[in-house]
């Protein structure tokens, strides 16, 4: 089952299968990372009761060619690795990527391992420059070459720019 609710929304239960989920799916998921993943829309798999997958997708601001852009920012995409490759992390993106009308655009930086994942689904890599507006000015982020991109008429080899976050900044 698949449910989508607001990090508020999310009992204290869910809240920590959640964040177990994402330690036990990511070898180095820190408490930055885990903050970058509330505050916004969680979408929730759920298989006899126990959490076995999990998206969300928080507001960032984005510019690109010149222009600042609401983003919808998927974060912490997590399966069971017991439950990997049986059609989970494409239930998770589904019920993310319905919730893309509030948004100029979705992005996600992904993982190896995740990149087939977001292609098959009709992500787009971006392909241009990366950067972030850091409270030392614009730095640019040229080691980030997995930037994905859910949207329509972008031009994918135009800079972009993030907003600023404590840890990573993609």
């Amino acid at each position: 089952m698949v449910s989508v609710g607001h990090t508020a929304q999310l009992s204290s239960a869910e809240v920590a299968a959640v964040r177990a989920l994402c330690d036990a799916s990511f070898g180095d998921f820190s408490d930055a990372d885990w903050e970058h993943a509330l505050g916004g829309m969680h979408a929730l798999v759920t298989d006899d009761g126990r959490l076995v997958g999990h998206g969300a997708v928080v507001l960032r601001r984005l510019l690109v060619g010149g222009r600042w852009l609401r983003c919808g920012y998927v974060e912490a995409v997590a399966v069971d690795a017991a439950q990997r490759r049986r059609g989970l992390g494409h239930r998770v993106l589904a019920a993310l990527e319905e919730l893309a009308l509030g948004y100029d655009l979705l992005a996600l930086c992904s993982t190896g391992e995740g990149r087939a994942l977001y292609e098959s689904r009709g992500w787009s890599r971006w392909r241009g420059p990366a950067a972030a507006l850091t409270p030392d000015g614009i730095v640019e982020t040229p080691d980030e070459d997995s930037l994905y991109v859910w949207a329509d008429g972008l031009d994918l080899d135009a800079p972009i720019t993030c907003d600023w976050r404590e840890g990573d900044l993609w």
